[in-house]
């Protein structure tokens, strides 16, 4: 009973200090809001990477915000952004710096690439080769660059948002699997609702544009990223992670036969470290200290949707990998 109540006080420690570290999320929200209507989604997630120290990969069609997010957002916590536009032609130094020579020094300088901000935009990432493709994302993996001989750490806090066309249109080099998985989350964004796309109008016909001001500062957001690791994450909650993640590669064993043949693989263990994180930068956003099973459910699939590979019968009978998921979320046991 002892230990029981232990614990109780423990979490509720925590809570009370995740309450205190989380206060400015609320206040990054309305700031953001000035310039993003709706889409709340979307902003989260990008908190969530962000606090999590992950990386995001969204899929929609052009014109829903996806820059104009990542630009407010980079404004709101006075970090330095930058946008990489993909093209069949760029070449990985393009992303991330090369060597130059100085002719008058007589010597080769370094000059870095876009990818040393805050806040990198990757857009239309599906549009460049795959040797661009795995320049970022080493970049990414490794939070450093190597420029000749030497290697230069990236800035913290670091956030990619890479964007891609829905895979019908053409001219595009689909990720490869595992350069996918390196993404954190996989975000599809869809139309605003009526209502906000008339608020979205009336906005952009005003003469002078929402200004953005810098509410949140750089160490507030490192401090978060320190304290999401602290928040409680119960045991039962760890097997819940485990189980989803078992169902997506051996479905039979967990009464799910019929997805058997759909599924070609399942997620990584990278994707059960993710949910994890993902879950535990959930409950921040939410201003508490502990992960409750809601928590692995409400961002299940933006960690799932590109770590579970379609087999071709399931593409056949156009069966999405959403289905899948909620299959999953459906019959594993919540605790």
């Amino acid at each position: 009973m002892e230990n029981s109540s232990t614990i109780q006080e423990d979490i509720r420690a925590i809570n009370e200090k995740i309450q205190q570290e989380s206060a400015f999320i609320d206040l990054l929200m309305m700031e953001i809001n000035k310039n993003i209507i709706g889409q709340r989604q979307m902003i989260e997630r990008l908190l969530i990477g962000l606090i999590g120290q992950g990386h995001i990969l969204l899929e929609g069609v052009p014109g829903l915000a996806k820059t104009l997010a990542i630009n407010t957002l980079s404004k709101a916590i006075d970090g330095s952004f930058s946008r990489i536009q993909f093209t069949p032609d760029l070449l990985p130094a393009d992303v991330v710096g090369t060597m130059i020579y100085n002719m008058q020094k007589n010597e080769f300088a370094v000059k870095k690439g876009p990818v040393f901000a805050n806040f990198v935009l990757a857009d239309e990432i599906n549009r460049a080769p795959a040797k661009v493709q795995s320049a970022l994302l080493e970049a990414m993996q490794e939070k450093q660059v190597t420029i000749g001989d030497k290697s230069y750490a990236l800035q913290k806090p670091f956030l990619v948002l890479a964007t891609q066309n829905p895979v019908e249109q053409e001219g595009t080099y689909m990720l490869p699997e595992a350069q996918v998985d390196r993404f954190m989350l996989k975000v599809i964004i869809d139309y605003p609702e009526a209502e906000d796309e008339k608020l979205i109008i009336k906005q952009n016909l005003k003469k002078t544009p929402a200004q953005i001001n810098p509410v949140v500062s750089q160490s507030d957001i490192l401090r978060a990223m320190d304290s999401v690791k602290d928040i409680y994450m119960d045991d039962k909650i760890i097997q819940y992670i485990i189980d989803i993640i078992g169902a997506t590669r051996y479905p039979d064993n967990y009464k799910l036969s019929k997805l058997a043949p759909l599924i070609s693989f399942g997620a990584s263990p990278r994707g059960s470290i993710n949910l994890a994180i993902a879950a535990k930068s959930y409950a921040f956003v939410k201003r508490r200290g502990y992960v409750l099973p809601e928590d692995i459910r409400a961002i299940c699939y933006d960690v799932l949707r590109h770590r579970i590979g379609l087999s071709y019968e399931a593409e056949a009978t156009n069966v999405q990998v959403e289905e899948i998921i909620k299959e999953v979320l459906n019959v594993v046991e919540v605790p």
